[in-house]
């Protein structure tokens, strides 16, 4: 059936002009992409045999290094690779220091808590573990050698033991995770004893590696949520 458009006075016929529409979604304010935020909460690594596997392959890295200095050099690992503040010959301590020990007995009182800390850390990822002991391994060194007092050597992986603590502890209340607050209260009730080891309540004792250590720990934890904040949706443009 033919349809008879409309004219105008002018004797000209009316064409019905297509007008530009806005199509608007209704997105909730808390309708946001949740990709990968079991990662995020997780408190269990997503492959625990292997997470326990590289932990104890770490531990036994200590060792064999404790057993090479110790034998072989006679502890000159220690004036080699420790760190000595404020001194430019110390400045390679940063990287070397945490994998030096002073005898048997520090590495071992070290062992089981860096194993069972690192292990709980990788609940996001071995990626995320590696980047989270990257910071806590540069802050805790770098705060020694800032801070760390004049003719001192600074050694053991203390510092990275104290940074795990500190980001199992806070990372939950980042995340808002009731199940990694739950955790954090559990290593606190195991663990909370160490935190004395932040202020310089002992001689012999590298405080400053503890403390900058646990900071690096808060920091990686704040970067770690950061990163895995989900994104809020775009909103499609117009049609």
């Amino acid at each position: 059936m033919r349809r008879t458009l409309p004219r105008a006075e002018s004797g000209k016929t009316l064409i019905p002009r297509r007008v530009a529409t806005r199509t608007v979604v209704d997105v909730e304010p808390t309708q946001v992409s949740r990709t990968g935020r079991g990662a995020v909460t997780r408190v269990w690594p997503p492959h625990p045999m292997r997470s326990a596997i590289m932990m104890l392959a770490f531990a036994a890295a200590l060792y064999v290094i404790e057993f090479v200095n110790v034998l072989g050099f006679q502890n000159r690992f220690i004036g080699w690779g420790g760190i000595k503040p404020l001194e430019l010959s110390g400045l390679d301590g940063i990287l070397f220091a945490p994998l030096l020990h002073l005898n048997w007995e520090h590495l071992g009182a070290n062992t089981l808590p860096l194993v069972v800390l690192g292990f709980l850390a990788m609940s996001g990822g071995i990626a995320q573990f590696v980047a989270v002991l990257s910071v806590i391994w540069l802050a805790s060194g770098i705060g020694t050698w800032l801070t760390g007092g004049p003719g001192t050597t600074h050694i053991g992986a203390s510092g990275l033991i104290f940074g795990l603590f500190a980001y199992l502890l806070v990372r939950g209340f980042f995340n808002r995770s009731f199940l990694q607050i739950l955790l954090a209260a559990a290593l606190f009730f195991y663990y909370g004893y160490m935190l004395w080891g932040v202020l310089p309540t002992q001689g012999g004792i590298s405080w400053q590696g503890h403390l900058f250590g646990a900071v690096g720990g808060v920091l990686a934890a704040w970067l770690v949520t950061r990163s895995d904040k989900p994104k809020r949706p775009a909103l499609p443009g117009t049609v």
